[in-house]
């Protein structure tokens, strides 16, 4: 460009010369002036020439950093979006496999519901039967109630047995026959014997040395009389002594020593069916 006006400078020059003009030193400065800013204009033009290249040069160069990026970000988003059709669909079979499971779990539940009912039914009606059959005793210190779904027979050791004594007496035979007449017609039972005492000290009782033989030794009584004699099933049978460790009132009395010294026949429903559940 900077040639071009060279050129085209000289060429007016020629044209004058041909034609054979004069100028005037006024007139010739005036074109050298006009001469400068031309190359001047072309100097600046010829810069901003070469800024709008770079500035070309550096927008391409972003433009193609801008494409990798956009590429990068869009083969990530297509990762992301697998892994979340996968998830979902992982989502989706685990929620199946829950709600079976919770409905597995929901009919488990129902079933165990179901056998408590029936036990606690054939707890009541059990309690029913022996209150019916004991009533002649109820005033000689007979009792019969329902704790935690079992039924507890509870005889004052006055019934069954003459004071120091492990031997059960005519009264005591005849309470624990009308008992075992119920128990052989409830063979789902189990039967646990349990001896209690006061806490007075033993004395003059021969080999029974304290309230644990005594305990113990009255519960075996009474778990023979029931087994040889009344012919309930031994293997629903357990004999067990408690000493004067769990008393139903303060020793400090006649009245509540009396109460504590006592044989307590524990029945209870066998639950192998709900044990068998829990264990599924």
């Amino acid at each position: 460009m900077k040639k071009t006006a060279l050129f085209l400078f000289a060429g007016l020059l020629a044209t004058a010369f041909s034609a054979c003009v004069v100028l005037s030193p006024k007139k010739y400065k005036a074109l050298l002036a006009k001469q400068d800013s031309l190359s001047s204009g072309l100097e600046q033009a010829h810069l901003k020439g070469e800024y709008l290249e770079g500035l070309i040069a550096r927008l391409k160069k972003d433009t193609t950093g801008l494409s990798a990026t956009l590429n990068d970000l869009r083969g990530k988003y297509s990762e992301m979006d697998g892994n979340y059709a996968k998830l979902k669909d992982n989502s989706s079979t685990e929620i199946s496999k829950l709600s079976q499971d919770l409905k597995k779990r929901e009919q488990r539940l129902k079933e165990v519901e179901e056998v408590l009912r029936k036990r606690d039914e054939a707890t009541n009606q059990l309690k029913e039967k022996l209150q019916q059959a004991l009533l002649g005793f109820t005033k000689s210190g007979l009792t019969v109630e329902i704790k935690n779904g079992k039924v507890y027979v509870s005889l004052m050791d006055k019934l069954l047995f003459p004071s120091g004594s492990i031997i059960i007496d005519e009264k005591g035979k005849l309470a624990l026959a009308q008992l075992a007449g119920v128990l052989k017609e409830q063979p789902e039972i189990n039967i646990a014997v349990e001896g209690h005492t006061d806490s007075q000290k033993i004395t003059n009782l021969g080999q029974i040395k304290d309230n644990w033989d005594l305990s113990v030794l009255r519960s075996t009584s009474v778990v023979r009389y029931l087994t040889e004699v009344s012919k309930v099933e031994g293997v629903r049978m357990t004999a067990t002594g408690k000493g004067e460790f769990q008393p139903l009132a303060p020793n400090t009395g006649a009245d509540g020593r009396s109460k504590n010294r006592r044989i307590e026949i524990v029945l209870s429903p066998k639950l192998d069916e709900l044990y068998n559940l829990i264990k599924q």
